[in-house]
């Protein structure tokens, strides 16, 4: 006999029961997202048949099945899929896997950096100097992913140190992806990181002061607002006429302060090990 089968967004199909379960309706349980989400969430249910006989009259039953199994879809790997491949590439320093994640025309935008990444090369140098930076100890840590019906993804995110998170490490990124060949690239970012300044209420107070001077001055906010890289230059001018000659050596001894320090520090914590390994070990 023949049963109904629906599939989300489709009309109704007529396909062939089973033996044994002839008279049974099939209904595939509706679910939003895109097609590559549709891998192993399908979830196939056997309903009972209205009792119109004696044999069903007081019998429920319930079946679940995989329907990605049964009927062998090959819809590849979804957005979030993807995405926790690209951070395991970058934890395990894979950088030839990694590049088969980055499209020719990827814009990488980190908020950290003032002007985003374009293309492959500047993308992947990015990435070679991140892992070379995160040393053998230290891992990214996924702590939400999750995907739109889209090829976009989001991801919560922090740093550890052998297991202990690091402080000040939080981020989150999102993704655009598209589809290129059998599988998905990356062709957008956005990498937003926790800053270690926490200013608080002091955020709220400049907002304030700043949307005033705006309704009091439209015109002139509407220009700066369209044109933000002419502050960003007219600051940098300010900055090298008349603070850099003070500015910069106070830094740069800052710098070699923090570095002495860092050394010393070294020094200290190593003669420690030292003495109770010695003693102790």
């Amino acid at each position: 006999m023949a049963a109904t089968v629906n599939f989300y967004g489709q009309p109704p199909q007529q396909a062939i029961c089973p033996k044994g379960v002839a008279g049974l309706t099939f209904v595939f349980s509706p679910f939003k997202g895109s097609s590559q989400s549709m891998q192993n969430k399908m979830k196939m249910t056997c309903l009972r048949k209205p009792a119109s006989n004696k044999s069903f009259s007081k019998r429920w039953v319930n079946l679940a099945v995989s329907a990605a199994d049964d009927f062998n879809l090959k819809l590849g790997p979804s957005p979030s899929d993807m995405i926790k491949q690209f951070y395991t590439c970058i934890n395990e320093k894979n950088l030839k896997e990694l590049d088969g994640y980055i499209s020719d025309d990827c814009i990488f935008e980190d908020c950290s950096f003032l002007q985003p990444m374009q293309g492959k090369k500047e993308v992947m140098h990015f990435f070679e100097q991140l892992t070379a930076s995160m040393g053998q100890n230290v891992k990214i840590i996924l702590e939400h992913v999750c995907e739109d019906d889209g090829f976009t993804a989001g991801v919560n995110w922090h740093l550890e140190w052998k297991t202990i998170q690091i402080p000040f490490t939080k981020g989150s990124s999102f993704y655009e992806c598209s589809q290129k060949e059998d599988r998905l690239v990356i062709k957008k970012a956005l990498v937003v990181t926790e800053s270690p300044i926490k200013p608080g209420g002091i955020v709220l107070t400049l907002l304030r002061n700043v949307t005033a001077i705006f309704d009091d001055f439209p015109k002139a906010a509407e220009w700066l607002l369209k044109s933000p890289h002419v502050i960003t230059r007219f600051c940098l001018k300010i900055y090298s006429r008349l603070l850099a000659p003070f500015v910069n050596p106070l830094l740069a001894g800052y710098i070699r302060a923090w570095n002495l320090i860092a050394r010393l520090f070294a020094f200290a914590l190593n003669t420690i090990l030292h003495f109770l390994k010695k003693n102790f070990g």
